[in-house]
């Protein structure tokens, strides 16, 4: 499995990335390759608040569905538009083209709270 170190991971198989102000969101290599072929990605609305650990999305697979979980709280500033038409980006490159949407976060320290690429694969 691929989990960079530059990022950092929740226990609910979200990764983030730091980008200026704004925190950058998706699901990890480990999660999409559970999940199999991707076949719809449900975002959270632009301008909504989402909550660190709650709810924020839903990934459909051929096999199955999985809630996405909002890795800090914010605000919802972007959406990856490109997922409605090209859902298997989450699988073709989770870390690149399949990113989910961008927060303004509550508090860009909770994302120190999250763990290293070595604490996620050792919860794996």
């Amino acid at each position: 499995m691929n989990h960079p170190s530059e990022l950092k991971y929740a226990r609910t198989h979200e990764w983030v990335k730091i980008e200026g102000d704004l925190v950058i969101t998706g699901i990890t290599d480990h999660a999409q390759d559970e999940l199999g072929d991707l076949v719809y990605v449900e975002t959270p609305e632009v301008g909504s608040q989402v909550t660190a650990g709650e709810q924020a999305g839903v990934v459909e697979s051929v096999k199955t569905a999985s809630d996405i979980h909002a890795p800090v709280s914010g605000t919802v500033v972007e959406v990856n538009t490109d997922l409605e038409d090209d859902p298997d980006f989450v699988n073709e490159d989770p870390y690149g083209k399949g990113w989910i949407y961008k927060i303004k976060p509550d508090n860009i320290a909770d994302v120190e709270k999250l763990l290293t690429n070595a604490e996620y694969e050792a919860g794996l």
